[in-house]
């Protein structure tokens, strides 16, 4: 049997997943603006053996009609909060060894300062940092921020983000020699100037001559992580991925995708087994199924078509409210809508194919139903939970699972202690190499990226 990671999915906001549940009693997502709550959280985590903690990010909302959704604000869907990579090291400072993973979008800045960025957080880690690589989410919306004219085009994010990697890495791997940083009093030399290297990157989106001030941090580069399975995404994900978020549809189209990402490594000369393959889940759990269907239950009560359509306006930019609800989305393909340029994956699982029909607007919108973006769903108590993600993991490829919480802490803490331990007597988690999240997730010592 092999080995599964887990991390848990979060926003530095008040809910995730796209999905209404921070008014719930049992949430505590209402204080995330009290680091102690991420605290909290963490400390679960790294006691109950979580590999990471993941933050999406981003700076769009979801719009309709030109204008922000009212669902977003009334609800809190989707609307960004604060900047996550800031609670980093106060989390690292009260764990031993959670490894913490930020989304950073490709394409708003250059690549100098997320790469100085991101090895001050591996050096105030100890070499715990991850960075989630994506080419954005809500276009419409961000180009409107930023005042850009128009959405950059979806395949032109991709040729930008690969460029994007490509430098950021440059900066990591080849611009300090490990013995470069002397710091001998004596002598008064702080660097080798010998060791040091000028970057010299031209490329057709960015360029940068000159030298990168960042010593070398205990992983170099950040684990590398990459959500979308799009077609570009997955190409992004085969050339530069680590760890890849995919999304979770059917247990069989979750399959093929697990597969194509491999192939695609493969191809590039990637050991395809080296990459980890992850999908949300969204896991209620309690001592009782009866318990755990309760919360369930009250969960999906608090769901409303309003809130559906605001998640998906924001992810694709189609608003599903004013489509006719008896016909399916090729309805806004006919009428040359904006399907290409955000949220291909949430679109294109709703075009039919494979034998499979096409939904219709309603049957989306009820199948969305307190699903969002959120993943696979198991619902019950700890042993039920435990066989349901060793079956997805067989029936998919998986090698584990982003656990999306519906009630912040509680579901964290309820997996982490009820869950885990029966997955760790059954040989499913794995001690961890070293003390790096490379380490942790590649099941071997070596805290650096293996020199190409």
């Amino acid at each position: 049997m092999s080995a599964l990671h887990f991390g848990v999915f979060e926003v530095y906001a008040p809910q995730v997943g796209g999905t209404y549940s921070w008014a719930h009693p049992e949430n505590d997502a209402v204080d995330y603006l009290d680091p102690e709550r991420w605290v909290r959280m963490a400390q679960v985590m790294d006691r109950t053996g979580f590999d990471f903690l993941f933050f999406a990010d981003g700076f769009g909302y979801p719009m309709i009609g030109g204008d922000i959704s009212p669902a977003s604000l009334s609800a809190a869907i989707n609307f960004s909060g604060l900047d996550p990579s800031t609670l980093i090291p106060i989390l690292a400072r009260e764990t031993e060894r959670l490894g913490f993973v930020v989304t950073a979008t490709t394409g708003m800045d250059h690549p100098l300062p997320l790469s100085r960025r991101f090895a001050t957080l591996d050096h105030l880690t100890g070499g715990r940092i991850g960075w989630n690589v994506v080419t954005g989410a809500s276009q419409n919306a961000v180009a409107d921020l930023f005042g850009h004219p128009e959405m950059v085009a979806h395949d032109t994010r991709y040729a930008m983000a690969d460029e994007y990697v490509s430098l950021a890495r440059s900066y990591w791997e080849r611009s300090w020699d490990d013995d470069a940083l002397v710091a001998d009093a004596a002598a008064g030399v702080y660097i080798d100037a010998s060791r040091i290297h000028r970057t010299e990157f031209t490329g057709a989106h960015y360029r940068s001559r000159g030298y990168f001030g960042a010593p070398p941090s205990p992983q170099r580069t950040p684990v590398i992580f990459q959500a979308g399975t799009s077609p570009k995404g997955r190409a992004l994900a085969a050339a530069h991925a680590e760890g890849v978020f995919v999304q979770a549809t059917t247990p069989a189209h979750t399959a093929r995708n697990v597969a194509d990402i491999r192939r695609l490594a493969a191809e590039a000369g990637r050991d395809p087994g080296s990459i980890r393959i992850m999908a949300g889940l969204t896991a209620i759990v309690d001592d009782t199924d009866a318990g755990a269907q309760r919360l369930w239950n009250e969960f999906h009560a608090m769901q409303s078509d309003e809130v559906v359509a605001a998640l998906y306006a924001g992810n694709t930019g189609i608003d599903l409210l004013r489509l006719d609800p008896d016909r399916t989305l090729h309805q806004v393909l006919d009428a040359g809508g904006p399907v290409g340029q955000m949220g291909t994956s949430n679109i294109e699982r709703f075009l039919g194919g494979d034998g499979r029909p096409a939904p219709t607007v309603r049957e989306i919108l009820e199948e969305l139903r307190g699903r969002g973006t959120r993943g696979f769903r198991l619902v019950g108590d700890a042993d039920s939970v435990a066989g349901g993600v060793e079956a997805l993991a067989e029936e998919t490829g998986l090698d584990g699972f982003l656990l999306e919480p519906v009630f912040g802490t509680r579901d964290v803490a309820a997996f982490g202690e009820l869950v885990l331990p029966r997955l760790r007597t059954r040989g499913r988690l794995p001690e961890p190499a070293g003390p790096s999240l490379r380490e942790r997730m590649r099941e071997a010592p070596g805290a650096r990226l293996p020199r190409a």
